[in-house]
């Protein structure tokens, strides 16, 4: 039986992708899209879609959810937008699956209670390439052994968080296994502020935003006579399908929130 999914954000890069993905896989379909414009048109109306979607567009959510029985809502956004869509897709009852980062501690506080509440699942992942996330396992691997480690997250010129979502999920992990210290000389001191990037816990993590850029991350632990360097590069946005494809199938079975891909696999 086919999952009917429902996907915010049809007309973004990421968005494009997945709903090549959605409709090319036998086992999903793709009942209707949200956007902030174009209301009432199909998704096939749209320059770059195929004329044969004729999948339609709302610009409200609950008239959408009122209208198409969903089982997953896919939040491909922003975090302003996104928090309010998963908040009423979980009120709706339907599987919230977000790739949208930035959500705030209270914010995921309040969607894991009414995840729990309405025993509905839900995944927020702050990224879905599957490398990215072996990546900030192996960080967190190597951080026993390399308390001494700074974070680099480049990303294109039209990304509006930073640090980004994935960088600072990898610094929550490796702060499960790394004991809270201040690196480098214990006298240092930035002649331009903010030279030495974000401090959490002492990791610094430095963010870049160029364009031409998609999304990469390198992940440096620096020790006695050595350095280890763990990265990901996400080349283009296709690179992020395969997770998606991993959370709509996984959500079905879960009545609560889960923050972080790595937590499935």
């Amino acid at each position: 039986m086919a999952i009917n999914i429902i996907l915010a954000g049809p007309r973004g890069r990421m968005g494009y992708e997945a709903v090549q993905m959605i409709t090319n896989e036998e086992s999903f379909r793709l009942v209707a899209c949200l956007d902030h414009k174009h209301d009432g048109l199909t998704v096939g109306e749209l320059e770059q879609f195929r004329d044969d979607l004729q999948v339609p567009i709302y610009t409200d959510f609950d008239t959408c959810l009122k209208q198409h029985q969903a089982d997953v809502f896919v939040d491909l956004t922003i975090p302003e937008v996104g928090y309010k869509h998963t908040k009423t897709a979980l009120q709706y009852k339907v599987r919230p699956v977000v790739g949208t980062t930035g959500f705030t501690d209270e914010q995921l506080s309040e969607l894991k209670e009414l995840a729990k509440e309405q025993k509905r699942g839900c995944i927020i992942a702050p990224n879905f390439a599957i490398g990215a996330i072996l990546m900030m396992k192996f960080s967190k691997m190597a951080a026993k052994y390399f308390p001494d480690v700074e974070i680099i997250e480049k990303h294109h010129d039209q990304k509006l968080d930073a640090p980004s979502g994935t960088a600072k999920k990898t610094a929550e992990l490796i702060q499960d296994v790394r004991e809270s210290k201040k690196q480098g000389h214990p006298n240092e001191e930035e002649t331009l502020p903010g030279a030495r990037g974000a401090d959490m816990n002492g990791m610094r993590i430095h963010s870049m935003r160029l364009p031409g850029l998609v999304a990469h991350q390198e992940v440096i632990f620096g020790g006695a006579g050595q350095t280890l360097t763990i990265s990901h590069d996400s080349m283009n946005r296709a690179s992020f399908m395969d997770g998606i494809k991993e959370c709509v199938n996984q959500v079905m079975d879960l009545e609560e929130l889960v923050y972080g891909l790595e937590n499935l696999l």
